[in-house]
C-alpha cells in the first residue's frame, strides 16, 4: 500500500510529499495522520533538519479535503477531521525551520490552507488555486480565513473566499499570496532549493530566532513586537554561531555553523 504522505531528507533539507496523486492529493483522514506523524517526527528531532520543502505527487498539490470520504461520514466524524486538520496544519506553520510551499498543480480548499502555512510560496505557472470552500456550503477551516487575510489584506481575501475564486498563479503572484512563479516543474525545483540554499548559508539559530519573531510579532502590536524581537535577538548572543560569525569576518573566509 503506498504511503499517503513521503518523507525524505537530503543533507539539510527536509522534503515532504502528498501522495495520492489518483485523487489529486486530496486530504482524508489517514493522509491527515500521515502528515501530523512526520511533522511530529521533525518536531521531536529538528537538529539534522534546517529547511523544508513541502509538494505533491502527481499533477494537483492538494486539491483540498477528499470529498468522497467525507459523503460517508457523519456529524462528529466530519468535526474530527477538521479538527485534526488544523491541529497538524498549525503544528507544521509552528516548525522553527522555514518552509516553503512548491505548489507543482491545483491547490484549493485545505491545500491552498496548508500552503498558507508555509513561510514560502512558489508555483507552476499552470497552476489554479483558491479557497473554494463556499461553493460547497462550508467555510475554510484550517485556517484560510485567518491566514490569508494576515496575508493579503481582508478586503482581498474576502473577495477570494466569499466568491469561491479560482485564481492563477500570475493573479496570485499579484496579490502577494506567491513569492514567485515557476514556467515547469523543474524550475519549480530550482526555485525553491534556490530559496532553500540562501537560507542554509546563515546562522541556524539566528534563522529560527529571525522566523520566530516575525511570526509572533505579526500577532501582536508594534511595542509587544519590539520586546519579542528583543528576546529573540537575546537568544542569539551566547551561541557560538554569532562568534564564529565575527572570527569568520576577521579571517575574510566564509562561517561555519554548527548549531550552537
Amino acid at each position: 500500500m503506498n504511503r499517503p504522505v513521503l518523507w525524505e531528507q537530503h543533507g539539510p533539507i527536509g522534503y515532504i510529499r502528498l501522495n495520492r496523486p489518483e485523487a489529486l492529493n486530496a486530504f482524508n483522514y489517514d493522509m491527515l495522520v500521515a502528515l501530523g506523524e512526520i511533522v511530529e517526527t521533525i518536531e521531536q528531532n529538528p537538529r539534522d533538519i534546517r529547511v523544508i520543502i513541502l509538494s505533491g505527487e502527481g499533477r494537483a498539490f492538494c486539491s483540498g479535503a477528499d470529498l468522497k470520504e467525507r459523503r460517508t461520514l457523519d456529524d462528529q466524524q466530519i468535526r474530527r477531521n477538521v479538527m485534526k486538520t488544523s491541529e497538524v496544519f498549525s503544528t507544521f506553520e509552528r516548525l522553527p525551520q522555514p518552509t516553503i510551499a512548491a505548489i507543482n498543480g491545483y491547490a484549493f480548499g485545505g491545500g491552498m490552507e496548508l500552503a498558507l502555512c508555509c513561510d514560502f510560496r512558489y508555483s507552476i505557472r499552470e497552476a489554479k488555486m483558491g479557497l473554494t470552500e463556499v461553493s460547497l456550503g462550508i467555510i475554510p477551516g484550517a485556517g484560510g480565513t485567518q491566514r490569508l487575510p494576515r496575508l493579503i489584506g481582508p478586503s482581498k481575501a474576502k473577495e477570494l473566499i466569499l466568491t469561491a475564486r479560482k485564481i492563477s498563479a500570475d493573479q496570485a503572484l499579484g496579490l502577494g499570496l506567491l513569492n514567485g512563479v515557476a514556467d515547469d516543474r523543474e524550475q519549480l525545483k530550482e526555485m525553491s532549493e534556490g530559496l532553500a540554499a540562501e537560507i542554509l548559508a546563515n546562522a541556524p539559530l539566528a534563522v529560527y530566532q529571525a522566523k520566530y519573531a516575525i511570526d509572533k510579532g505579526m500577532n501582536t502590536d508594534l511595542d509587544m513586537g519590539m520586546d519579542l524581537e528583543f528576546k529573540a535577538y537575546e537568544a542569539t548572543i551566547a551561541t557560538k554561531d554569532r562568534l564564529e560569525a565575527l572570527e569568520a569576518f576577521r579571517e575574510k573566509r566564509s562561517p561555519r555553523y554548527t548549531r550552537e
